[in-house]
């Protein structure tokens, strides 16, 4: 029997997980598992890049006690993060998707390129936290100054582990630079923005050798999480999907990218998938229960919450995805500001939230129809979200298409998927 190594890394936590093929399926065992977590620093949001670290190596350590053998591992994790490196030298602090510097910068990014001609070039919706207006304020805050690399989150990770530096593809199209028609970073962009060029490697495809760890292969899976989450869905032809986590990411396959006005003005994303492009959006997902939960009722198991919002008769909606929700000190005052008048009872919050997310869903679906010319009967839902019964319930009443809810770790399964399919092509 051969065994691989999935090592999944989210926004709130981490886990590392041996896979097998066996009778045609991929079987898993859960060896070590991890929390995760923004953290403030000087007044910035921050991700603690050593303590990840440490705790890779440490999974890593769990599973070969496991299994002694182990043939490869990879490292996924959420997208648009990383460490800028000089030489061999961390620069620090590494700063989280979720931090408002990038604010500032938004418009004079727009002057040097107008983000419908960024669209027109990347497919890539308009997010506060892409790459690429990181990096511009990066720039701009004199962080770029002998610099040599930038590595996103995963490819840093699996850097520390066999030293050699690598760019993904599909982690590489979240940040809003990637040629949509050429799959390789766009000069144009990298140009009228004035940053460094020999930051912008070229990429590398999932199923790619890298270097060794104890004697075990590193390999570059999809190390965008939502990439390997999508191979992991065991789908019956081409349908909707929604891996639903921290975000919900809606979507569908297509053969190539859509980058028409229409596309631009739903904002959705066209980014890399193991041999095709997801169309999807990022959609505010479950931090928004999440935060209300530490909030309101820290202590209240998840069953009570949900049954207690779906007997209550708030009905009111909002827009899930306005930015009031992106990083608030409150959550119920983020609520409050958006509501006609507030709940009366934290059940209230909850029955509004969930609502909220599956007519946002409903919104999705229905532009990805229009932009698509397709029509869908089938929507998956993978990953935590997908174990909310009440939620899924709402979705299917909202949406009207028949929901699939697998509460399973796609993400690990895509991951150990393509190590398992691809074998691994030398780099």
């Amino acid at each position: 029997m051969k065994y691989y190594l999935a090592i999944d890394i989210g926004a709130s936590s981490g886990r590392h997980i041996v896979g097998w093929a066996e009778n045609g399926e991929i079987r898993t065992k859960e060896v070590y598992r991890f929390p995760n977590g923004v953290a403030e620093k000087d007044g910035h949001l921050t991700w603690d890049t050593d303590a990840l670290l440490g705790h890779v190596r440490t999974g890593i350590e769990e599973a070969l006690k496991e299994f002694p053998r182990i043939e490869s591992l990879s490292v996924d994790t959420w997208g648009v993060d990383y460490v800028l490196m000089r030489g061999d030298q961390e620069v620090v602090p590494c700063y989280a998707y979720r931090d408002s510097r990038t604010e500032a910068v938004i418009p004079e990014t727009h002057g040097k390129m107008a983000f419908s001609e960024l669209y027109r070039r990347t497919g890539i919706q308009f997010q506060p936290f892409n790459t690429i207006y990181q990096l511009y304020a990066d720039k701009l805050a004199g962080r770029l100054e002998g610099v040599t690399d930038f590595l996103m989150i995963p490819e840093y990770l699996m850097y520390k582990l066999c030293g050699v530096k690598s760019h993904e593809y599909t982690n590489a199209t979240t940040g809003g630079m990637v040629s949509a028609e050429t799959g390789a970073f766009d000069p144009e962009i990298i140009r009228a923005l004035e940053l460094p060029e020999h930051l912008f490697q070229p990429l590398q495809q999932p199923g790619t050798v890298i270097g060794e760890y104890r004697g075990i292969r590193v390999m570059l899976c999809a190390t965008h999480d939502t990439g390997s989450a999508v191979e992991g869905i065991p789908m019956e032809g081409n349908e909707l999907y929604i891996s639903s986590g921290t975000w919900s990411l809606l979507g569908v396959k297509t053969a190539k990218p859509l980058t028409d006005a229409d596309s631009e003005a739903a904002n959705y994303s066209n980014e890399g998938g193991v041999g095709y492009n997801r169309y999807q959006k990022n959609l505010m997902g479950m931090w928004l229960v999440n935060r209300l939960r530490s909030e309101l009722c820290p202590e209240k198991p998840w069953d009570e919450i949900t049954a207690e919002a779906e007997e209550k008769q708030f009905d009111h909606l909002v827009d899930v995805n306005d930015s009031v929700f992106l990083a608030p000190d409150s959550m119920k005052t983020a609520f409050d500001f958006k509501l006609p008048h507030p709940p009366k009872c934290e059940a209230g919050y909850f029955r509004c939230a969930y609502r909220s997310l599956a007519d946002g869903y409903r919104q999705a679906i229905d532009e990805i129809e229009k932009n698509t010319g397709v029509c869908y009967r089938k929507l998956y839902i993978v990953g935590g979200g997908a174990k909310n019964r009440f939620l899924n319930r709402l979705t299917e009443e909202a949406t009207g298409k028949e929901v699939i809810a697998l509460p399973i770790e796609a993400t690990a399964l895509g991951n150990l998927k393509i190590q398992i399919e691809k074998g691994g092509k030398e780099a």
